[in-house]
């Protein structure tokens, strides 16, 4: 009776305050921008350094390292990675050519932190000048390198399986050391990366983390730990942002946010609590830091409704030809709504950072893009200023909670000869790049 209880006065305190779309009040502190000027249209492609790189160091070496996934999963509570993943460190140029083959001309990359710094204050400088001459190969190749510089996991010594709340973005040291960890990182990859995603997708995280129980650190309805490392979080943002703009005042700087569509259920949830919930985990970080941001990155993959069932329970399994293998639901509407929406709260550009499907079918993920981006398209005709579109993913790998269940990749991954080989999906999206290389 007392964990319902507990459970209940969870779900309400982490339903108030809820700032509507339309809104939205502006920082007293803000960051005033320049407009950004328009440019060629972004098609371009995202991954992430622990779904793709490989350790590349053996397990004897000095520069071996972990982090707080690897450490979770020896927990037993997620799927183990393994050290090889889809070989994207030790050959990066396999992802560039499988990129030039698409016809983007952006690539979405993420830095490792634990490779940079696997022990406190041990710096593993040949690492970091790896992930510069990433970005020079790119640019190189006529592709333009988009950083992010935190891809959900930390170095594992910002990670105590014994003190849960005290780990990660509530780990006492946290932002003393990711303020060194920007100064050194931005600072080599200044002359070749213009465009910077301090965070990806912080509002799961932090809701996955803190709230669901799912992710590291794993804790399960801890709102006064949420709203504590959420705070830590978008400080952390602003001071990287902070950061990026003293080493390259020309610095293009986007906030990257899950932001899945949440349909309101007068049935199954009379008073809006629900509904709430979800607008908080959407808007809630973004709310912080949107000031500082020139660009607002859209990871859009499904919608809900606003039900208790749908906010506890997550049936995996292409039900249907509208679910995907996540048991995602398909509603391309929803992205058009969605894009509407960020607009009307925020008034920046946007770009489409995210937008994928695991399917094993190459008609189902044909159709999922095709109907996507013409919702996109949709949306930049009425008016929302949309200024690019990343499909998720490259090429299939690990994903998080799931392990290696789930293909996203436009390019499927050999693990013997490691190659890429482009899939249906990905011919068709390279064709409608090269035939309309603006939307």
């Amino acid at each position: 009776m007392l964990r319902i209880l507990f459970c209940f006065l969870t779900l309400v305190f982490f339903s108030s305050c809820v700032t509507a779309p339309g809104h939205y009040h502006t920082p007293a502190n803000k960051v005033v921008l320049k407009p950004l000027p328009k440019e060629p249209f972004w098609w371009g492609i995202s991954t992430a350094s622990f779904q793709n790189e490989d350790r590349g160091y053996p397990r004897n070496s000095s520069w071996y390292f972990k982090t707080d996934w690897d450490r979770y999963a020896e927990e037993g509570l997620v799927p183990p990675r393994g050290d090889d993943a889809v070989f994207s460190w030790s050959e990066f140029d396999r992802d560039i050519a499988a990129a030039k083959k698409l016809g983007v001309n952006h690539f979405r990359f993420g830095i490792e932190w634990a490779r940079i710094e696997p022990h406190p204050g041990v710096i593993n400088h040949e690492a970091l000048n790896q992930y510069v001459s990433m970005a020079r190969r790119l640019k190189a190749n006529g592709i333009e390198p988009i950083v992010t510089l935190w891809h959900f996991t930390f170095p594992d010594w910002l990670y105590d399986g014994k003190k849960k709340n005290q780990s990660n973005f509530s780990h006492p040291d946290v932002q003393k050391a990711w303020h060194a960890h920007m100064e050194r990182t931005v600072h080599a990859l200044a002359p070749y990366v213009q465009i910077y995603v301090p965070q990806n997708e912080p509002n799961g995280a932090l809701q996955l983390g803190w709230i669901a129980g799912h992710w590291p650190p794993g804790l399960l309805l801890h709102p006064m730990g949420y709203k504590k490392a959420m705070n830590t979080a978008a400080s952390m943002f602003r001071d990287a942002a902070a950061i990026v703009r003293k080493e390259r005042p020309d610095a293009i700087i986007m906030g990257i946010y899950s932001l899945p569509e949440c349909r309101r259920s007068f049935t199954h949830d009379p008073t809006a609590l629900i509904y709430n919930i979800y607008q908080r985990q959407n808007y809630d970080h973004l709310d912080k830091v949107v000031d500082t941001c020139d660009i607002i990155g859209v990871n859009y993959y499904y919608s809900k409704s606003s039900s208790i069932r749908e906010l506890l329970v997550r049936p995996m399994g292409e039900r249907s030809s509208e679910y995907t293998q996540m048991g995602w639901e398909i509603v391309p509407e929803g992205l058009y709504r969605t894009l509407c929406c960020i607009r009307d709260r925020y008034h920046k550009p946007i770009v489409v950072s995210e937008n994928g499907i695991a399917t094993q079918s190459a008609q189902k993920s044909i159709s999922f893009f095709r109907n996507h981006i013409a919702q996109m398209r949709r949306a930049i005709n009425d008016g929302v200023d949309v200024r690019g579109y990343f499909p998720w993913t490259l090429v299939d790998n690990y994903e998080w909670t799931e392990g290696w269940h789930g293909q996203f990749g436009l390019f499927s991954y050999d693990k013997k000869t490691h190659e890429r080989h482009i899939t249906p999906p990905g011919i068709w999206l390279s064709r409608f790049i090269k035939a309309y290389p603006e939307p």
